[in-house]
Order: C-alpha cells, then structure tokens, then sequence
C-alpha cells in the first residue's frame, strides 16, 4: 500500500499563501498610490509600507517555522538542475521577502519618514540619517528587489504548473492539500 504524498503543515500553509496574498497586494498599493495624488495617494502608501513590515515579520516568522518543520525533498524523479533551481527560487523569494521590507524601513527611516502601522501606531524608525540621498539610494535596492521578486513569482508559478500538469507529480499538493492525488 502507498503513502499518501507528503504535505506542509496548516501553520507552513499559511504563512506561504498569507504571504503571497499580501506580496501580490503590495503591487496594487503600489500602483494605485502612482495612479493618484493627495490624500488618497498617502493612505495607499501607510498600506504598502504596514504590508511590507506585516510580510517581513512573517517570513521571518516562517523562516523560523522552515528551521523547526521538516524540509519536504523533491521527487526523486526530478533533475539535479531542477533541484537547484528550486533550492535558489526559494532562498532568493526568502531573501527578497526580508530585504525589500528592510530596504523600504530604511528608506523611510534615512527620509525621516514616519511610517504609521496601518494607522494603529507609529513603527519606529532605524537609526539612519543621510536625508533624501540615501533614501534614494535604499529606494533604488527596493525597486531592484521588486523586480527580481517579479521573476521569482513568474518562475514560481510556471514550475508549480509544470509539477501539477506535466510532471503530475503531487508537488503543488504540498501547499494545496486538498487537491487530489495524482497517480
């Protein structure tokens, strides 16, 4: 008798589709906050930047429940390069999920920024200083790491495709249980 495909638990679930979700919205902050002025364009902003500290402190959290969970391993079917790729997809979406948050803090913190958590409290500030340059020059590496993390998300879900329609391999089920298994 077969073992049913591994899958993560409800808390590693959680936290990768609670953080998809609110990456995925950050993009439309972003866009609605360019598309308008005043007000309105500031209230998008408060949202980006509460996102973003939101997402960082849950990878975190998430990178520290990946340490404390067992690392599910690929399919034995699966290539050695396709092993590496996956392996560099993953860290490079950890390392994008914690730098661009940190990238947006110190930004706003070398600007003398407030950055008013979803409008409950103020997020404190990181000892930076350096004015509008500086800012600038951190904003520059928030841009850089948005468009890798647009990469990564193409990547991403063109491989979960291909493990759940091609490969048929019961990959995607690792994050989705309810799908069915497939022989």
């Amino acid at each position: 008798m077969s073992q049913p495909p591994a899958v993560y638990s409800n808390v590693a679930i959680a936290l990768h589709w609670i953080i998809a979700l609110m990456a995925l919205g950050q993009i439309g902050l972003v866009m609605a906050h360019d598309a308008t002025e005043g007000p309105a364009s500031a209230q998008f902003m408060m949202l980006h930047k509460s996102g973003g500290l939101t997402i960082l402190v849950l990878t975190l959290a998430r990178l520290a429940w990946r340490f404390r969970e067992p690392w599910i391993a690929p399919p034995a079917s699966m290539p050695g390069w396709q092993r590496w790729i996956s392996r560099g997809v993953h860290v490079a979406f950890y390392a994008v999920l914690i730098l661009m948050p940190l990238g947006g803090w110190a930004a706003s913190s070398a600007a003398g920024r407030d950055i008013l958590w979803y409008g409950l409290f103020q997020w404190p500030l990181l000892p930076i200083e350096g004015g509008r340059e500086v800012a600038r020059a951190f904003m520059n590496g928030h841009e850089l790491a948005a468009k890798l993390f647009y990469v990564l998300i193409v990547v991403h879900i063109l491989a979960a495709l291909k493990h759940q329609f091609i490969d048929r391999d019961n990959v995607v089920r690792r994050m989705l249980p309810f799908l069915p298994t497939r022989d």
